[in-house]
């Protein structure tokens, strides 16, 4: 989430403004980041599921002027299964950032399960999020090789550099209106 604010900031995103950071945990580093850019925090920390949760969301997203037709909800963080009528709401408008180079490792633990497959490369993933676990749509991805004294700690922080350059980049291309699906595909209207 902070690296795409600074990218926001600094101008390397444009026509992007930043309405709410919403947390399902208050007291999270990620809020106080936030409040501190004058970015409006919402917490959420009930204990409602699916969509009755996600309905919360929606509230915020609209009182916060995120609209499905010409919003973006980016994940970071998030650890919760949104529900099919939110992914249906705001259809090809959610990305996710995921670290593996989906499809492999998708859910949890993705480094570790990486280190015990004993892959020689891994990365990180930006996707469109659809109603599976990190099954929807690749935007892009990021390669990181896997050193054979690499623990779960180490592979996490070299993926997670990756990812904040990568987010900021996909957060970019979807800000720009050049990305273009067809079924799976998703690529800049430049390499259709």
């Amino acid at each position: 989430m902070e690296a795409i604010l600074h990218g926001i900031t600094s101008g390397k995103i444009k026509n992007v403004t930043p309405r709410v950071v919403i947390s399902s945990k208050p007291n999270v580093p990620g809020l106080e980041k936030a409040k501190k850019l004058g970015i409006p925090i919402e917490v959420i920390s009930n204990s409602d599921t699916g969509w009755q949760y996600d309905k919360n969301i929606v509230t915020i997203l609209k009182d916060h002027q995120v609209k499905p037709q010409e919003g973006l909800v980016c994940l970071a963080g998030y650890m919760r299964i949104l529900s099919p009528e939110f992914i249906n709401l705001f259809k090809m408008k959610i990305l996710n950032i995921h670290p593996s180079l989906l499809p492999s490792f998708p859910g949890l633990h993705a480094q570790r399960q990486a280190l015990e497959y004993g892959v020689k490369v891994t990365g990180c993933t930006v996707h469109f999020v659809d109603e599976g676990i990190d099954t929807g749509p690749i935007i892009a991805q990021s390669v990181v090789h896997v050193e054979d004294n690499d623990t779960e700690e180490s592979l996490s922080n070299k993926i997670l550099h990756k990812e904040h350059e990568l987010y900021v980049d996909s957060v970019k291309l979807f800000a720009e209106g050049i990305l273009l699906t067809r079924k799976r595909w998703v690529s800049s209207s430049h390499d259709f």
